[in-house]
């Protein structure tokens, strides 16, 4: 059922929304303060080409700085790349085959805007990474 959602999901819209995070990532390498936003960007780019099986988690510890990065982050590509997730979501929820897909792109709306401080795993290793750093 995954990969048929994932190519359904690629030929629909995932290949536009990797685009647009593949070109905020060429201009995050180009003003060179900004890079690592751009590896940010490319590891959003990589999940928004095939979605279904994996998620996105928070990273262990603490990141004082990511707080600041997103914010930046925010400003600079973030607000555009969540309007074009919205825009996906609506188009693709027309048809009762695209409601998945339209679920998957509102998923994918946090961590457009605030990518800093964020993995993105496959699903059953996700419920490890959970149980693993739980406090006892």
């Amino acid at each position: 059922m995954r990969l048929a959602l994932n190519v359904i999901w690629l030929v629909f819209g995932g290949l536009w929304l990797a685009l647009g995070y593949l070109l905020a990532a060429i201009i995050c390498f180009v003003l060179i303060i900004t890079i690592p936003f751009g590896f940010a960007s490319l590891r959003i780019a990589a999940y928004a080409l095939w979605p279904f099986g994996r998620t996105i988690v928070e990273k262990p510890g603490p990141r004082p700085g990511a707080l600041v990065g997103n914010v930046i982050w925010v400003i600079v590509a973030g607000v555009w790349l969540a309007i074009g997730h919205i825009t996906t979501a609506v188009a693709m929820a027309v048809t009762i085959i695209g409601i998945p897909l339209a679920l998957a792109n509102l998923k994918m709306i946090p961590v457009s805007l605030m990518p800093l401080g964020k993995e993105i795993v496959p699903v059953d290793e996700a419920g490890q990474r959970r149980i693993v750093g739980a406090v006892p």
